[in-house]
């Protein structure tokens, strides 16, 4: 076991590895993952999964025999992800069983297109949920505005959620109101509490490639000065948003029925900018009851050299409330930012999906196969 990671997890931070491959399950490489960095969860997407299929012989068989079934390409895809995920779900049911549930978690996405289609959105979480068939999967699920009706929905139906794609701190206030009344009609509806979990993925990496690449454009030496701690800031204070949201009377008569608090997850941790330590959104973020996701890189480097020094976060607010307040000082406005934000986030996954449906075609076609 890494003494890094271990002091991590020892903090409060559940190490997520942000990746999956057929390979990287078969080879014994995520066992070995689990074993050596303390690694308890997975998250995916279609980036992710695009990856996989385009570059692991280990899917060929599989698409030959699904193509060869008559299975349409969306089918093959449902087929192949859902079947990664199961088995990735299978490799982490100690670490389930062994923490309650709340970690021995995987995740894997509703459709991007689906992200402004509220029942569509409800449909597939439950077709998923069903064809994963784990209890360990979360269904992620992006924090639009029409997202959130369905978070709420799916958590009613008794699913775990991953919320994901949150840049703002005003709609992770309402990503937490969406699990509220999630719980509230799944205790109506007479589902076990303690069985639903959920997290919020409130990403990093990419508010601060926004923002310096603005604040790069204002050029003064205050704007310079700020470059590298928006993406630390906002997530400092979601983190307050979440100690204020569980800490309400609406909050704790749920949580006294057996529900489990929403754990806010770091993601897009991967640090973009060579100029700041590739550790930076992990040693920053360390707080009790918190999800880090990690691609492998950044897991591997808070293995080698990450300093890990309890908790990073409190004590910090007042300084990353002045960090906001000085971007919008020198010209760069937050909310602007942020809406940016989660129209290029859908934009990517869009693309993503693209890429993995044409890779998937080409590998259904004989030639492909030949190839």
């Amino acid at each position: 076991m890494n003494e890094n990671t271990r002091a991590l997890s020892d903090a409060g931070v559940s190490i997520w590895l942000d990746d999956l491959s057929r390979q990287r399950i078969t080879s014994g490489n995520l066992a070995e993952l689990i074993a050596e960095r303390d690694v308890v969860g997975v998250t995916t997407n279609p980036t992710i999964f695009a990856n996989a299929i385009a570059a692991g012989e280990s899917y060929e068989a599989a698409v030959q025999e699904l193509a060869a079934s008559g299975a349409e390409v969306d089918e093959v895809i449902t087929a192949l992800t859902t079947e990664d995920v199961a088995q990735a779900c299978d490799l982490f049911a100690d670490v389930y069983a062994s923490t309650g549930g709340v970690d021995g978690r995987v995740s894997i996405e509703v459709e991007p297109g689906l992200a402004r289609d509220t029942e569509g959105t409800i449909a597939q979480a439950a077709m998923l949920h069903e064809r994963v068939g784990r209890e360990n999967v979360l269904i992620k699920i992006p924090a639009t505005q029409e997202g959130l009706e369905a978070i709420a929905a799916t958590t009613a139906a008794g699913m775990s959620v991953n919320v994901t794609l949150i840049f703002s701190l005003d709609r992770y206030r309402d990503v937490i109101n969406a699990y509220l009344t999630g719980l509230e009609r799944a205790q109506q509806a007479g589902h076990d509490l303690s069985k639903i979990h959920s997290v919020a993925s409130f990403f990093v990496s990419r508010v601060d490639t926004e923002i310096d690449k603005r604040l790069d454009a204002i050029g003064t030496e205050e704007a310079t000065a700020l470059r590298g701690k928006a993406g630390i800031a906002n997530a400092r204070l979601a983190y307050r948003v979440w100690l204020e949201a569980f800490s309400t009377e609406r909050a704790l008569t749920l949580l006294e029925a057996g529900a489990n608090t929403q754990r806010p997850l770091w993601a897009s941790t991967g640090v973009k900018d060579p100029a700041l330590p590739d550790t930076l959104y992990v040693t920053e973020l360390v707080a009790p009851q918190t999800v880090n996701t990690m691609p492998e890189k950044t897991l591997e480097a808070v293995a080698d050299h990450g300093r890990i020094a309890g908790d990073a976060i409190a004590g910090t607010f007042e300084e990353a409330e002045a960090v906001l307040d000085a971007l919008e000082a020198v010209g760069v406005s937050y909310t602007e930012v942020v809406e940016l934000l989660e129209t290029e986030g859908l934009e990517k996954f869009d693309a993503s999906w693209g890429e993995l449906v044409q890779t998937v075609r080409e590998h259904m076609s004989p030639a492909g196969a030949q190839a």
